[in-house]
């Protein structure tokens, strides 16, 4: 990758030698005159490094730093000063900056401090890639690659005080594997696992971007539909139950089996917590089940949003 280093001064000489310099040592380099045409730089380029003075006109190089760690994650800056007792390392870094250079400095000081600034980025955006795929395994559920049930109570929660507050309607769905067992028995566990996994794939393909959908424990799944009523959730738990149907396993050589699923659905009732809004969906659960499996079930009547009380 071809490192992009922006470099800051308002003196034309030392733009121009260092300019020289880093681009001998393969950087691609831009430069700029004044803090404000630097940040004119940085709205249009990708840049890893800004090397800038810190007695400009106009914004100091101070200020730069200040504005460039505010509104640039990735870009570092590298303040220089003729003026070292005046501005101590630690008020450069305070202000933003990632390391400081006292002039006069031979360039290849200047190099050195680079390369060292850049070593220091990669190892943070490897540390935030380690922390943000930690972050989702932390809720995710590894077989089905849906969210995992503890994520599921965060997000109810959310999402209730969001329908409490806007008046808006809220639905679940809460479905379960017709049968599971018996399949698990008959194929083991190794072919349940895959009714699972083509499960979690098919439930994610019937949902909009904003709903989400959740492992909720061995063989159920829940799904929290925002803005939706139970008319409409109705609609998608119909759509994710017929596309079910459709799939079709081979747990042994020339055996084609199909499963279906058994699916509640609940709209939120403004008052309820949220233990009460999964029972809810749970016991409509339950009677898809023992009114036949492989059915939609709806409980109860919703009251209309515009009865919700206005939320402060």
């Amino acid at each position: 990758m071809i490192i992009h280093i922006l470099i800051v001064d308002d003196n034309k000489d030392i733009r121009h030698f260092l300019t020289e310099f880093l681009e001998a040592k393969k950087y691609q380099c831009t430069s700029a005159d004044s803090a404000e045409a630097a940040l004119e730089v940085l709205k249009t380029n990708t840049v890893q490094v800004v090397v800038t003075d810190i007695v400009l006109p106009g914004l100091s190089g101070l200020d730069l730093a200040k504005k460039i760690k505010e509104t640039y994650e990735t870009v570092d800056v590298i303040v220089m000063t003729g003026h070292g007792r005046e501005f101590s390392y630690e008020k450069a870094v305070e202000k933003g900056a990632s390391d400081m250079v006292v002039k006069p400095f031979r360039p290849e000081e200047l190099q050195l401090r680079i390369e060292r600034t850049l070593a220091e980025q990669k190892l943070r955006m490897e540390r935030k890639i380690i922390m943000e795929e930690l972050n989702r395994l932390a809720i995710t559920d590894d077989l089905t690659k849906l969210f995992n049930a503890r994520h599921f109570y965060q997000r109810l929660k959310d999402e209730i005080n969001r329908a409490r507050r806007y008046r808006a309607p809220l639905s679940l769905l809460l479905l379960d594997i017709d049968f599971f067992k018996k399949y698990n028995d008959q194929y083991g566990h190794q072919e349940g696992n895959e009714v699972l996994r083509q499960l979690g794939k098919t439930i994610q393909s019937c949902l909009r971007s904003m709903d989400s959908a959740y492992r909720y424990g061995g063989e159920e799944f829940t799904v929290i539909l925002p803005q939706t009523s139970c008319c409409e959730a109705e609609t998608v738990a119909h759509r994710i139950r017929e596309s079910v149907e459709k799939l079709i396993f081979v747990p042994r050589e020339n055996e084609k089996v199909t499963i279906t699923i058994s699916i509640g659905v609940a709209e939120y009732l403004y008052g309820e917590d949220n233990e009460a809004f999964v029972k809810k969906a749970d016991k409509a659960m339950y009677l898809s089940k023992n009114s036949g499996r492989n059915r939609v079930t709806t409980l109860p009547a919703p009251v209309e949003p515009s009865d919700f009380p206005a939320q402060s």
